[in-house]
């Protein structure tokens, strides 16, 4: 297969396994997509990794699959490209990417679907799409953009350069780089760290952050105050609040 899920600790790690590059071909963004919602299903998956090995993240799509196709056929395929990133992008569950080397194109794209990035400081993202003559197709105009910001994003997508870990810091773009032998256990701690916390929480929170940026405020604030209302219903938010008063901060234990 060209994506594994392996679980460990509570932490499900979606491993791209298309040798030498993790092209993304249609048969890897639709293995993808299966394993994004059977992470998002599984009660013992509590967050995620996403890692394409020690050498490289993923350095793209799958050139010369989409060279022979004609427009009909990607007006066909368009959706369930982006489908499939969706649905990593929507696991209802903390995921943080481990990037290795390339994170190009489409790679660049699957970083941007989790929350939280952990780059090697030898990683090199971007999104060179533009001089194929195209524009990211699998979401990098939209969440590289909400990520950045708009003149930053369209630094990236226009020119089509690639940025060095250091300046993806910078923009934003990654939230941590650490030397590349220590990327996956780095990504896995903190997956694990959280995959101990109150599961329904941290859903109700990445909901509430991620439709707050796709709406108005005040659509936003409805959904933050509906989901912090409903969690008072919630062994976990009992759990945690009879722990503050008993113990004090930071030392509850959640199922």
């Amino acid at each position: 297969m060209t994506v594994n899920l392996e679980v460990a600790e509570g932490v499900g790690t979606l491993r791209l396994d298309r040798p030498p590059m993790n092209a993304l071909d249609i048969a890897t963004q639709d293995r993808l997509k299966e394993l994004a919602e059977e992470a998002t299903r599984r009660d013992d998956v509590r967050a995620v990794v996403i890692y394409g090995g020690e050498k490289v993240f993923a350095a793209g799509a799958d050139i010369k699959e989409m060279q022979v196709m004609d427009h009909a056929a990607m007006v066909l395929r368009a959706r369930a490209l982006q489908d499939s990133f969706t649905a990593v992008a929507r696991i209802p569950k903390p995921v943080v990417a481990a990037v290795t080397g390339y994170a190009l194109g489409g790679g660049c794209e699957l970083a941007l679907c989790a929350d939280f990035r952990i780059a090697a400081d030898n990683a090199k993202l971007g999104q060179p799409e533009i001089l194929l003559g195209l524009i990211p197709g699998a979401g990098g105009t939209q969440r590289l953009a909400r990520l950045v910001g708009p003149s930053k994003a369209k630094d990236l997508i226009f020119t089509g350069r690639m940025v060095k870990a250091e300046e993806a810091l910078t923009l934003g773009l990654v939230d941590r780089v650490v030397p590349a032998a220590d990327v996956y256990s780095e990504a896995h701690a903190w997956a694990a760290k959280l995959a101990q916390g109150p599961a329904i929480a941290l859903r109700a929170a990445k909901e509430a952050v991620d439709t707050g940026l796709e709406t108005d405020i005040d659509t936003g604030l409805a959904v933050e105050r509906n989901w912090f209302a409903g969690l008072f219903a919630t062994e976990d938010r009992e759990r945690g609040m009879r722990s503050f008063v008993e113990e004090g901060p930071g030392k509850a234990k959640f199922l």
